[in-house]
Formats: C-alpha cells, structure tokens, sequence
C-alpha cells in the first residue's frame, strides 16, 4: 500500500496592512497527513527554468479531501523548508484510484 508522510503546511492569513497599503500576514503551521513527495523529472525541470526563472525541486500530491489553501504558502518536510509555486492542480475526484487527488510544485528555499 502506497503511503504518504506528514508535511507542515504554513498557511498564511491576512492580519492587516502596511504604511504602504499591503497586506501583513501571519503564516500558521497546519499538519498534512500523507502527503506524496515525489521529484521532479529533470526533463520538465530546464524547462521550467526558462519560462520562469525557478527551479522545480519536488511535487507533492495533496490527499483527497483536503481543503487547506496551498498556494502561496510554505511547507516543510524532509527538515526542509520549500515554497508552493504556481496554483494546485486538481484531478476529477472519481476518475482518479489512488488517495490523491491534487499536486502543487515546490521549490526549496531559506
């Protein structure tokens, strides 16, 4: 049987604005269960490069049901911490066997 591991999600909330008018937030911890962490293929990985100027690192596939907000947050897993790019993309729930049934892209970062 496939498993996923726990993966700390820091989900960010809007606590007010700036001088300058944008917003503050305020990043609270959350814990996934059985998450899939997979790498990304070095194939799609230049490519990525070129359009965006990131460096994919890893996906990871979200369990079904989940209903935390990824974009834009940092997680972290492996004593790393990584940051979510681009939006989550989602699979047709029924069509899909296994548990999971979104993934996000992660980048590493300090």
């Amino acid at each position: 049987m496939i498993k996923g591991i726990p993966v700390t999600l820091y989900e960010r909330t809007k606590t007010g604005e700036d001088a300058f008018h944008e917003p503050i937030y305020t990043e609270i911890p959350v814990i996934v269960e059985n998450v899939l962490i997979t790498p990304v293929d070095s194939a799609a990985s230049p490519t990525e490069l070129q359009l965006s100027g990131r460096h994919l690192v890893c996906e990871l596939c979200i369990p079904k049901g989940d209903t935390h907000k990824w974009e834009g947050c940092a997680v972290e897993f492996f004593g790393k911490r990584w940051r979510v790019l681009n939006g989550v993309q989602q699979y047709i729930t029924q069509l899909t066997p296994l548990d999971w049934d979104k993934k996000v892209q992660v980048e590493r970062y300090e």
